[in-house]
């Protein structure tokens, strides 16, 4: 796991500066602390910061094969490199080293392009191959680590962070039209992000630059295969899901380094531990994050799984009086507005992780997966509700929402949800995914953006997306979604972030693309038995948990920012913080959306964190 950056100029005879490219890898040196690199040629510049996880000794790089002719920086692992070499030396090749590393350019030798088919891994890669003068950079199948690029000044610039790309000299000029999608998915999807001019590589994309021209490729996309022929023999499912997940989570502790698991409590993560606990000789390492609000808390949870499988088990707590050192910290590791609040305890996690490993398996993709997410289970619900007239369905709309008036706290937000879900039950998947998806009221995401010429809608950028979904069933369309957008725009750059912010590596085995790619072939009706969602997972792997948490509901990674703003000192924080938007976003309405939080009217927690974010990132533009 390491940062890596780099630029080619079209101009052959333009000459690489190395001090220009150390200034690149210094701004990212917190995703690799462990050593730096640097390979200049011409008119070639490739930059690396290392965080040794495999092969402490020859793994250094920008890495060079036999002859010279190939150069690679590399951020991420490849997990099956074990068996790959094998392959690659049965077909003749020679290693110097046991990295990594060294198997992508011998794949690249051997096979071109295909090689990114043969990886089972996390990375995002550059590679020089002076024979051909091509620079090849490619993205990994779901984008679990990333890479931004520039094209300025008759020059391909790239870096892991937009950090890189300012460091060559690229200048951050905002895009306002992009605010409501921002505001509404609380992040911006690839592959624009919040600048001009600065772009994300697309998960399952490659790029090409030769003789001054950049091509684009797709190499990888998620299986979408006719409804009727979806996989229904449940017995066949288990099987092949427990062999897959059981050996995903294998491959995924062949480490040099100390490691560990995040334990949250969930299902996901706690397989993950019992799998490890069974493959590993010692105790596992796991960490969980706790809160003092209970209603948030799942550290009782990751106690009994601790317990369980006798890993040696480390609790850390956020505190409210932390909030204000958390903005700064997280709002520098993002580069461009991410609102997503759950940033926060996987930062305190990663943090106090760290003090004891360099590399942590990880519990996230298990939602897309398994489609465990409680929105399939609100798509389960709409096919009910839409069988009543809609007499009836009005009247449970008002009268959820008259009840939801006399209600407070945790029971008065759910019976607010459960309204929105009978309102929102006959409408088509993207209207519903609008509303429903959206941080807020969206309603009151549009008046914000009203006055932003050229915004781009929420409706037309869904439309667009989801056009190229041949799913016809709205649980296929929602996986196809979660995949698609949520996934790599939201979690898996929260989680990335904020692990390397702190220097730790983490690892995913639910996002195994052979798992991902078998269980998208699974019937829904075996996905989703009656009400319980993950039944393959609570089938198989989770048959050995304990029972308290076979039993507790579905909590999301969130933190109770809603009551942490209702208190005065953060609440005069926010007013004096976020005026500082009132000159693209009506001043009037945030200070309502922060009072109609204070006073528990609504759960606008997690919005005003997006407009805090969202507020640093614009300062940060301007200064």
């Amino acid at each position: 796991m390491c940062g890596i950056a780099g630029y080619i100029h079209f101009d052959k005879n333009k000459k690489s500066d190395q001090l220009l490219l150390k200034k690149m890898t210094d701004v990212i040196s917190h995703r690799g602390p462990d050593g730096e690199g640097f390979f200049v040629q011409n008119n070639l510049a490739l930059g690396h910061r290392r965080l040794s996880i495999i092969d402490l000794k020859t793994g250094d790089q920008p890495m060079l094969n036999d002859d010279g002719t190939k150069a690679i920086v590399f951020n991420g692992e490849i997990y099956n490199y074990i068996e790959l070499r094998d392959e690659l030396i049965s077909l003749g090749h020679h290693f110097k080293t046991d990295s990594d590393t060294e198997v992508i350019i011998k794949s690249y030798e051997q096979w071109g392009f295909e090689c990114q088919n043969k990886f089972n891994g996390m990375w995002a890669f550059a590679l020089w191959d002076e024979l051909t003068e091509e620079l090849f950079i490619s993205r990994d199948r779901f984008g679990e680590k990333p890479l931004h690029y520039s094209i300025t000044e008759n020059s391909f610039v790239f870096g892991s962070e937009i950090k890189s790309i300012s460091a060559f000299g690229v200048d951050l000029v905002p895009r306002f039209e992009l605010l409501q999608l921002y505001l509404a998915f609380t992040y911006i999807p690839a592959p624009d992000t919040f600048y001009k001019d600065i772009y994300k590589l697309m998960p399952g994309h490659f790029i090409t630059i030769k003789n001054g021209i950049v091509n684009q490729h797709k190499y990888w996309e998620l299986p979408q295969i006719d409804e009727d022929k979806m996989c229904t023999n449940k017995n066949e499912v288990y099987k092949n899901f427990d062999q897959l997940f059981n050996d995903a989570v294998k491959i995924r502790m062949r480490s040099d380094v100390p490691f560990g698991a995040f334990l949250s409590g969930g299902l996901d993560s706690s397989s993950i531990v019992s799998l490890m606990a069974k493959f590993s000789e010692y105790p596992v390492n796991t960490f969980t994050i706790g809160f003092d609000d209970k209603a948030f808390d799942e550290s009782v949870l990751a106690k009994d799984v601790a317990e369980s499988f006798h890993t040696n088990h480390h609790k850390g707590t956020v505190l409210p009086e932390d909030l204000k050192k958390i903005i700064s910290h997280t709002a520098f590791h993002f580069d461009e507005p991410f609102g997503d609040s759950s940033a926060i305890p996987t930062n305190q996690v990663s943090r106090f992780a760290r003090q004891n490993v360099k590399m942590v398996l990880t519990g996230d993709g298990g939602d897309e997966a398994l489609s465990g997410y409680i929105s399939y289970t609100g798509i389960k619900l709409a096919g009910i509700i839409n069988r009543y007239p809609l007499a009836i369905r009005n009247f449970l709309v008002y009268l959820s929402k008259f009840i939801g008036k006399l209600l407070k706290g945790n029971i008065r937000y759910k019976v607010n949800k459960f309204a929105n879900v009978i309102e929102t039950a006959n409408l088509d998947f993207v209207s519903r995914m609008a509303i429903k998806g959206a941080s807020t009221d969206l309603k009151l995401i549009k008046s914000l953006t009203k006055n932003i010429k050229g915004v781009i809608q929420v409706e037309d950028y869904l439309n667009k997306i989801m056009q190229k979904c041949r799913f016809k069933d709205d649980f296929y369309k929602l996986m196809y979604f979660n995949y698609t957008l949520s996934l790599p725009n939201d979690y898996l750059v929260k989680v990335d972030r904020m692990s390397m912010a702190n220097s730790l590596e983490t690892r995913l085995p639910f996002l195994d693309f052979r798992l991902v790619e078998f269980m998208a072939r699974v019937h829904k009706s075996i996905k989703m038995q009656k009400w319980e969602r993950k039944s393959v997972l609570r089938k198989t792997i989770a048959k050995s948990l304990p029972h308290s948490l076979l039993i507790a509901p579905k909590r999301g990674f969130g933190i109770p920012v809603r009551e942490w703003f209702k208190e005065d000192s953060i609440k005069t924080y926010l007013e004096n913080n976020l005026m500082h938007l009132n000159e693209y976003l009506d001043e009037e309405t945030i200070l309502k959306i922060i009072r109609d939080n204070t006073a528990g009217k609504t759960d606008n927690g997690n919005f005003i964190w997006a407009l805090i974010m969202l507020n640093k990132k614009i300062e940060t533009s301007y200064n």
